[in-house]
């Protein structure tokens, strides 16, 4: 599917997320200013083997990102890093090339001064949002990410099984300790805890 209007995905987003908002049209422009730089008119389509993107936050922005790009964790081309930051990297894979993009901090004052007529902040922000240039919401850079084989969609690995919980481990995620083969969970990096 071909690059769509901010309006169109403005639709496709608040049914992805369920409420339009000024961190989808953020995440929105950020993806389509992405896409753009990188020259990927097919993202969700002729385009999607070829694209993996980063996200540093987990908010509205990131459903946004999603719904232009077609990048989905499921399909292991949309990867995760908790930054907190509004900000995502876009990789063309058959061309090495990536570009980082992050809101800048002053877009929301921006969007004050620009639209003081409107008594709610959260649409002085998305009509600002809807219209300020790429230059004035975006800080941009090229970057390059060195992805690992079992990173990139479509990697296939044999399964291995963790000695201490006996859960199989996939895509090389495995650590080895002592020479046994455990996960990263046995291996101390657990985010939960045994009840």
């Amino acid at each position: 599917m071909p690059l769509q209007s901010l309006a169109e995905y403005e639709s496709l987003a608040e049914q992805a997320h369920g409420h339009l908002c000024a961190g989808q049209i953020l995440g929105l422009r950020m993806a389509l200013c992405g896409m753009g730089l990188l020259g990927l008119e097919e993202p969700a389509g002729a385009d999607r083997q070829r694209l993996v993107t980063f996200v540093e936050i987990d908010r509205c922005v990131t459903d946004a990102i999603a719904v232009v790009t077609g990048c989905r964790l499921g399909r292991r081309a949309l990867k995760f890093r908790d930054f907190g930051k509004v900000a995502a990297t876009f990789c063309d894979l058959r061309r090495d090339l990536a570009v980082r993009i992050a809101a800048r901090e002053s877009c929301r004052q921006r969007a004050d001064e620009m639209h003081p007529e409107l008594p709610d902040r959260r649409q002085r922000q998305m009509r600002a949002y809807r219209e300020l240039p790429d230059g004035e919401l975006f800080d941009i850079q090229w970057v390059r990410v060195k992805l690992a084989p079992e990173d990139l969609p479509g990697f296939k690995a044999p399964r291995v099984v963790c000695a201490e919980c006996g859960e199989g481990i996939g895509f090389r995620r495995e650590v080895v300790r002592d020479g046994r083969t455990v996960c990263r969970a046995c291996a101390g990096e657990r985010y939960w805890e045994r009840l």
